[in-house]
């Protein structure tokens, strides 16, 4: 699967590492929720880092359709909130 980071790029993960992203957008939509800004911004930290470890990157000069679309670090609140769906960010 081909994921993006607003404002970085594109890393390439494999499918096995939905579950531990998920788990994080679980945790950073319950923190939006609850309007926790500090645990928002760890969570969402830990969201990206997560890709980052986790992934591939793909070079700057490919460009994949992406199959997730994460925010950028220093994104807000109201912007990630206006990104989601009913799962989170990441679907399922």
């Amino acid at each position: 699967m081909i994921v993006r980071i607003m404002g970085e790029g594109q890393w390439k993960l494999a499918d096995s590492h939905l579950v531990e992203l998920n788990g994080l957008d679980d945790e950073l939509l319950e923190e939006m929720e609850a309007g926790d800004e500090e645990g928002f911004r760890r969570t969402l930290g830990a969201l990206l880092d997560a890709v980052r470890r986790l992934g591939s990157p793909l070079p700057d000069e490919v460009l994949e359709p992406s199959e997730l679309i994460l925010p950028a670090p220093d994104a807000t609140l109201d912007e990630v909130r206006a990104m989601l769906s009913e799962d989170g960010l990441i679907p399922g």
